[in-house]
């Protein structure tokens, strides 16, 4: 990945998206130097629009969520460049908007590759274009994706913060959606990690009320959440919690529906983790190495980086034979040794 030209489009962006914050812009002057066959119209966001969503369905789409990078990075050059030409103000906040929800996309595709510096500088700016575009669902969710990376980390202190914004963010949004759940949904995780048991079953049942939204609901694109991935986030939750009686049934009942790869790959490390804490090496070795193979298949970091938060705690066990195995068939995946 052409991490400089990334960075570029990042710097310029960051430039461009601000414009709007200055109060006394003339935008009727803008409007008429922006008059002209290059002028912007709403047929032609639309088609930026709808790009947009296509991309994301190919990413959803990817067994290599890398092989998307080429085609976002060539369309955020396109509204990078769209930019920078003049445009009223209504046009220049769709294309805020437009941005906002790209380098959401960007910053996806650099979180499963474990470059997780790069990610938080696509949700940071994806956050202040959905800010400058008045978009409280966009602003609120690239908020979470950030605060994810915290979680993934396992820095739960500072990732609170940043969801109680977005929370609140998501409070002023479109209540059609499903934005405020999906942000209780991650802020659950945070207070697994935090301990707090009560509090994150809280989380849970704000997050589960996503399945009283009437209408369609938003599943493409920067916001995909409609409820079916709450058994196995639910599940990672009780696991952190080290609540292996409440975690199974969530997890059984996650493997048994139709997962992507990657997240099949975090069910089952998440069930040898439960087998860690019963004490059932049999599970753990079945789960694990059942993960590895879909790690090889995918090349996805955010597995990698799951079966090596398993890998670290196999340490008091590698007496066991089978273990050291398993240690072994687990470096060859993560390149780490427990």
């Amino acid at each position: 990945m052409d991490r400089r030209e990334l960075l570029r489009l990042m710097s310029m962006a960051g430039t461009l998206v601000a414009v709007s914050g200055f109060d006394d812009l003339d935008w009727e002057r803008l409007d008429h130097f922006a008059e002209g066959p290059h002028r912007l119209d709403p047929a032609v966001l639309d088609e930026y629009a709808t790009l947009n969503s296509h991309l994301w369905r190919v990413f959803a789409l990817s067994q290599s969520k890398q092989h998307t990078y080429p085609l976002v990075r060539e369309q955020l050059g396109v509204l990078v460049g769209a930019l920078q030409r003049s445009h009223g103000e209504a046009v220049h906040r769709d294309l805020c908007a437009l941005v906002a929800d790209l380098f959401q996309l960007a910053g996806e595709i650099m979180f499963d590759g474990n470059r997780y510096t790069d990610a938080a500088h696509c949700y940071s700016l994806a956050a202040t274009a959905g800010r400058e575009g008045g978009m409280f669902d966009l602003w609120a969710c690239a908020l979470t994706r950030h605060a994810f990376i915290g979680v993934y980390e396992e820095q739960f202190a500072q990732a609170a913060p940043m969801l109680e914004l977005a929370a609140g963010l998501a409070r002023r949004g479109d209540q059609a959606l499903s934005t405020r759940h999906w942000v209780s949904a991650v802020r659950a995780q945070t207070f697994a990690g935090l301990g707090d048991l009560k509090a994150c079953q809280r989380a849970l049942d704000d997050a589960e009320r996503v399945h009283e939204l009437t209408g369609q609901i938003h599943t493409d694109g920067w916001l995909r959440f409609d409820g079916s991935r709450l058994p196995e986030e639910r599940g990672t939750c009780y696991v952190a919690l080290r609540r292996p009686d409440l975690a199974e049934r969530s997890l059984t009942n996650a493997l048994g529906m139709d997962l992507s790869a990657r997240r099949r790959a975090g069910v089952l490390a998440d069930l040898a983790t439960l087998g860690l804490q019963r004490g059932d090496l049999d599970q753990v070795v079945g789960h694990a190495r059942a993960a590895m193979d879909l790690a090889r298949q995918t090349g996805s970091g955010v597995i990698g980086r799951k079966l090596r938060g398993l890998q670290a705690r196999l340490t008091p066990l590698l007496v066991n034979r089978h273990i050291r195995q398993l240690d072994h068939e687990l470096t060859t995946v993560t390149g780490t040794s427990a």
